[in-house]
């Protein structure tokens, strides 16, 4: 899968960090690790009710604990390719909320 833009590329984290973190050794998953990885930063980036530029204006850099929460969403995306199961449905999302929580512009 290719895209044409600098649209659909991973702001803050790096596929090579995400293989590392999984334990995946083996580059020939990336393009699917790259979209999961999208797809984690822009959830985390509409939960937070903000923007990439924003968190660089406000921290200076993206927080360890969003880092961290963009990790654990991309390697839930990347074992557990159904939408829900009911073994991970409640750690996951409670783990990352209480990253996320002190970040979030209510």
């Amino acid at each position: 899968m290719e895209t044409n833009t600098n649209v659909n590329k991973p702001k803050w984290t790096d596929v090579g960090y995400v293989r590392k973190h999984s334990n995946i050794d083996f580059d020939c998953d990336d393009p699917l690790l790259e979209l999961y990885i999208c797809s984690a930063e822009k959830t985390i980036l509409n939960l937070l009710r903000r923007t990439y530029e924003n968190l660089i204006e406000t921290y200076g850099d993206v927080p360890a604990p969003i880092r961290h929460a963009t990790l654990l969403l991309t390697d839930n995306s990347y074992e557990h390719r159904t939408p829900a199961e009911a073994s991970n449905l409640y750690l996951v999302g409670y783990g990352i909320d209480m990253m996320l929580k002190p970040y979030m512009i209510l």
